[in-house]
């Protein structure tokens, strides 16, 4: 018969050894992969991989994929989340060893920062062009925050992630925020920027926004920030995220309304020319949420067209009094 201490014991023979607990340490800080984890640690890659590996086997260490990378992470909920944060109530923050470890990652850090800054400036134009269309980033941002609610959030997911800066915006909010991508380069990105701005309660991984790596009715509210007009199917995302919400909780979607620049299609990858409110509404009705009129972002003056900014709010209905007793 399987003793049920058995768990236990597997979590604290992974982590009873002193590099996995540094690997832990610095895991618990922010995701990282492989080759990082070299650099800070001055140890080899398979001997890394193998801690790696019975770390993730114990449930301490969670495994992320992304492209020809794999990013690794503690473990974030669950016995695994509580084993590690009740290990680390009895180690002292100031041990050297682990001191020194945290100095040598900022350095690492830095080199991960050099490269993301270096790939967002080839794109800084093409941002610069669409960002002169539209109404101003900081006015949507605080209309944003008003049409999600005051908060607290126990958890905030953003699908297509990006630059990171819905997250970057939401994390003070939210005990917990989590944002996906298909670009490990925008990733990169995403990653720089959480760091540069020293904020520790948001974490990026790879993941695909039609079939998104989170459980069912795991987040209180879900962001779609300037995605749906590059997908060829916004529906199948819609009722992901609806599959990924509480009941009871927000999506909020900001794209551009339905426009005719079709300038934007063929230089800049949009497959859709914006979106049309009754597209919305169906793809709503569908995911059974209810949508609620857009709020609505006029262009800013100026002798050319430019594109009208829209912000969907949907809510997943609440479980009957009855079903929460």
């Amino acid at each position: 018969m399987k003793s049920d201490l058995v768990p236990t014991l597997d979590r604290l023979r992974a982590a009873g050894e002193p590099t996995r607990l540094r690997i832990l340490a610095l895991l618990r800080g922010r995701d990282l992969s492989v080759g990082e984890l070299v650099q800070v640690l001055a140890q080899s890659q398979p001997r890394l991989s193998h801690h790696l590996k019975a770390l993730t086997s114990a449930g301490l260490v969670e495994r992320m994929p992304e492209g020809s990378f794999v990013f690794y992470r503690a473990a974030s909920r669950g016995e695994g989340r509580a084993f590690l944060d009740s290990l680390f109530e009895q180690i002292a923050v100031d041990s050297p060893t682990l001191q020194r470890d945290s100095q040598q990652l900022e350095e690492v850090t830095a080199l991960r920062a050099a490269s993301a800054e270096s790939y967002f400036s080839e794109l800084a134009g093409t941002w610069d062009t669409i960002r002169s269309l539209h109404y101003p980033n900081e006015a949507i941002e605080a209309a944003l925050l008003e049409l999600a609610g005051p908060g607290p959030f126990e958890r905030v997911v953003d699908f297509g992630t990006g630059t990171g800066r819905m997250l970057a915006l939401f994390a003070p909010l939210a005990r917990e925020a989590e944002g996906i991508d298909l670009s490990h380069q925008m990733l990169t990105v995403a990653r720089a920027n959480l760091e540069r701005a020293g904020i520790t309660g948001a974490r990026v991984r790879q993941g695909d926004v039609t079939s998104a790596p989170f459980e069912d009715a795991s987040a209180d509210l879900v962001i779609i920030h300037q995605v749906l007009h590059f997908m060829d199917a916004p529906g199948r995302v819609i009722a992901e995220a609806s599959r990924v919400l509480k009941p009871g909780g927000r999506l909020l979607v900001v794209d551009f309304a339905a426009h005719d620049l079709e300038f934007l299609r063929s230089e800049h990858g949009h497959h859709r020319l914006g979106m049309r409110n009754d597209n919305m509404e169906a793809w709503a009705q569908d995911a059974q949420l209810k949508l609620s009129a857009p709020a609505s972002f006029a262009p800013p003056e100026a002798t050319g067209p430019g594109l009208v900014v829209n912000i969907w709010v949907a809510e997943k209905a609440a479980l009957p009094e009855e079903a929460k007793a």
